[in-house]
């Protein structure tokens, strides 16, 4: 990091920071805008709820406690560092958890072994040609059909063997694989790919003889789609249109967001509008400060409208 990752910095009308883009400074925005519409002196004349939860990056349990526990609400916007476009879609995601169990020997007899690294490798390989296949233009959903490459089955973690001069005898990797809106469900696709990935361990020599342990962990996200006529999608355009100009690009994400969890889940009309921000979860993480103050008049000028405001009652000190 230029910075230490945990004290913001601000560079040229940008704040450095980890989290700063993802995602404090949408939540900055939103209570910023509840803020500017309390100083003029006004009060949103319908409820209004901000929730602010953990777990979207993982299981997405936070969103569906709010839901399990009632909240409800007619619209929803996450402020998302999505740079001013409107999420219209998303993928589904799973995550998957594949260990291989080999042969140790000593590296002086390594033919002997059976190494588990190797193995856990080839697995790997496999899953690369199903994101080939799931990438293929045929069969892409229409919303990612300019997209360069959205579906990304991705090796995020390895952990394998036990020191440098004997064959491992273990390796664990886990993955997070995409898929797209009305593709398939979830459960449909995971038990697809472990089919796939335990045909290709039946005929390779090492796996067959000691079939690879696949688990299904975290993330089991279902796809989400809503039009640009639906929910708030409207009414966020047109204040982006006064604030800004012009009117807000869709956004077909290649991620997952709470959004899956609120629409499908909750019935909760939703999507994403926030700020600009780039190298999120990655080093020098940023979001543009001017970006932040635009999506927050925008915002407020989403909650006016959706809301309606009435006069706040006085405050007494």
């Amino acid at each position: 990091w230029t910075h230490p990752p945990y004290r913001p910095t601000i560079e040229d009308g940008r704040m450095v920071g980890r989290g700063a883009g993802d995602m404090k400074s949408g939540v900055a925005a939103f209570l910023h805008a509840f803020l500017a519409i309390r100083r003029a002196g006004f009060e949103p004349a319908s409820e209004l709820i901000l929730q602010s939860v953990i777990e979207e990056e993982c299981t997405g349990n936070g969103a569906l406690a709010t839901v399990q526990r009632g909240y409800t609400a007619d619209a929803a916007v996450i402020p998302e560092p999505f740079d001013h476009t409107l999420l219209t879609a998303q993928l589904g995601v799973l995550w998957l958890r594949v260990t291989v169990q080999g042969k140790p020997t000593h590296v002086l007899e390594a033919t002997a072994g059976v190494d588990a690294i190797r193995a856990a490798w080839r697995l790997t390989e496999e899953l690369r040609r199903i994101e080939a296949e799931m990438n293929a233009p045929e069969v892409r959903h229409p919303a990612y059909a300019d997209a360069v490459h959205p579906i990304n089955v991705n090796v995020g973690r390895i952990q394998g063997g036990e020191w440098p001069s004997s064959v491992a005898a273990s390796c664990r990797f886990e993955a997070r694989v995409g898929f797209f809106p009305g593709d398939t469900t979830a459960a449909e696709l995971s038990a697809r790919i472990e089919a796939r990935l335990r045909a290709f361990a039946a005929q390779d020599d090492a796996l067959a003889a000691s079939p690879p342990r696949i688990e299904w962990v975290g993330f089991q996200a279902e796809p989400y789609e809503i039009g640009r006529d639906e929910g708030p999608l409207p009414a966020l355009a047109q204040a982006h249109a006064a604030v800004l100009g012009g009117s807000p690009a869709s956004l077909a994400s290649t991620a997952t967001t709470d959004a899956r969890i609120l629409g499908r889940a909750g019935g909760i009309p939703t999507t994403c509008y926030g700020p600009r921000a780039n190298a999120i979860h990655g080093i020098d993480e940023w979001v543009d400060l001017d970006s932040v103050h635009d999506v927050t008049r925008v915002l407020t000028r989403f909650i006016a409208s959706w809301c309606g405001l009435r006069r706040a009652p006085e405050r007494r000190a």
